[in-house]
């Protein structure tokens, strides 16, 4: 494995993507910590995007009894998600990176690039068992950097009321042309079609990303007829009035608020706010976005990955993949998705997952049918792409440019 001192200095294009890429799926604030040279040979280092979980919690208690089956004890940090990502540069460059470093998938790619990360043939850990489309979003140069420990995605939630109020029977919703049809007769009715979030940052393109795969289009080809489509798609809802204004600065937080005042026909929304809809106080239904012409739509996978900085002490390698490989087993899987509302990144875990709650099945289905944002060797040229793609949005949904002048524009601020 490489040390730090041979590894590549980071450029201020890898802080800049860095910076972009951090800003999708943020979950609070964190305090501070210190990485590994500030530990003892019997002390490793765990960063994570988990602020939420506090000492005592069964993700804590987790990674202490993966740092006891190791033998070692652990300290472990929870940062905001683009906290932790600056912080994981700053460590490199001083050379003094955690053990074991939990990321937002769409980063692996520019920490890897930056040369941050070991690859799993340095690392040893076994990826065997995981979906490939999952895996992918960790991928870059032919390598791939740690494996994921779960994933959430985008479908659409559906109010079953408001849908039988408007006679639309949600089985005959299988493409765009009857998706928009069913807000018609929504619209007739009364009610209110569809929200999800166009806000002009990373959140607006993670939600565009679903039309845009969906239309059979590719993110390095923005200005394509399809890209076009799937943008135009989303400029008649709202002049037509099936989707409201304030999506131009819905997050994925205030879109889902407004779908739970009961008014709504349908949200394109995440996993993560499963345990919202329970609590909505109506009944609902979940089906994958729609592609263009039928089928399922790849949406993108959210959720983070297990990776292994490099250290300068590469004696500590054998510890670290021990401790990696405890949090990724299959019952550690199971147990740590099921509280972060995530579907496994495993076939075994996700049978485990349906067997036990039925109503998942449809989120295992979109999982299964969802692309990594960086996939496709993209690595840090998508926060390049996707900045552009939102901001094509905006300026396409506010009527300043048409879809077609808003992707041209895009395509060719991207390269």
């Amino acid at each position: 494995m490489n040390s730090f001192s041979q590894r590549r200095r980071l450029t201020a294009a890898a802080l800049t993507a860095l910076a972009v890429a951090a800003g999708a799926t943020a979950c609070g604030s964190g305090s501070g910590g210190t990485g590994t040279q500030a530990a003892d040979n019997g002390t490793y280092t765990i960063w994570d995007p988990y602020p939420q979980f506090a000492k005592g919690s069964a993700w804590v208690k987790l990674l202490d009894a993966c740092g006891t089956e190791a033998g070692v004890k652990i300290k472990r940090t929870g940062f905001d998600t683009s906290d932790l990502a600056n912080k994981t540069l700053l460590a490199a460059q001083q050379g003094n990176s955690p053990d074991v470093l939990i990321v937002d998938n769409p980063v692996v790619s520019t920490l890897a690039e930056a040369g941050v990360l070991t690859t799993t043939d340095d690392n040893k850990l076994d990826t065997s068992k995981v979906d490939p489309n999952l895996l992918a979003a960790g991928q870059s140069g032919g390598k791939t950097y740690g494996t994921p420990i779960g994933a959430n995605t985008l479908a659409l939630y559906y109010n079953k009321a408001v849908l039988k109020q408007a006679g639309v029977d949600i089985s005959s919703v299988k493409d765009w042309e009857t998706l928009t049809a069913a807000l018609a007769k929504v619209k007739q009715a009364g009610k209110k079609g569809i929200t999800f979030s166009a806000i002009g940052t990373e959140e607006g393109s993670f939600q565009f990303l679903p039309w845009l795969w969906g239309s059979g289009a590719k993110l390095t080809e923005l200005d394509s007829p399809a890209a076009v489509s799937a943008l135009s798609l989303w400029k008649d809802w709202l002049d037509k009035g099936y989707a409201p204004n304030s999506v131009l600065n819905n997050t994925q937080t205030t879109s889902w608020q407004e779908f739970a005042t009961g008014d709504y026909a349908f949200s394109e929304n995440g996993t993560w706010q499963l345990a919202n809809a329970e609590k909505a106080g109506f009944d609902y239904g979940v089906i994958p976005v729609p592609g263009a012409d039928g089928g399922s739509a790849a949406a993108p996978t959210g959720g983070e990955f297990v990776t292994v900085p490099v250290q300068d002490s590469t004696g500590r390698y054998t510890t670290t993949q021990k401790i990696a490989t405890c949090l990724t087993s299959t019952q550690n899987l199971y147990d740590t998705d099921t509280t972060l509302s995530y579907v496994a990144p495993t076939t075994e875990v996700q049978d485990k997952q349906v067997a036990a709650n039925p109503g998942l099945q449809p989120w295992v289905d979109a999982v299964k049918a969802a692309k990594g944002r960086t996939s496709d060797d993209l690595g840090t040229k998508y926060p390049k792409i996707s900045e552009q793609m939102w901001k094509a949005v905006q300026s396409a949904l506010s009527g300043s440019k048409s879809p077609k002048d808003a992707m041209t524009a895009a395509q060719s601020a991207a390269k």
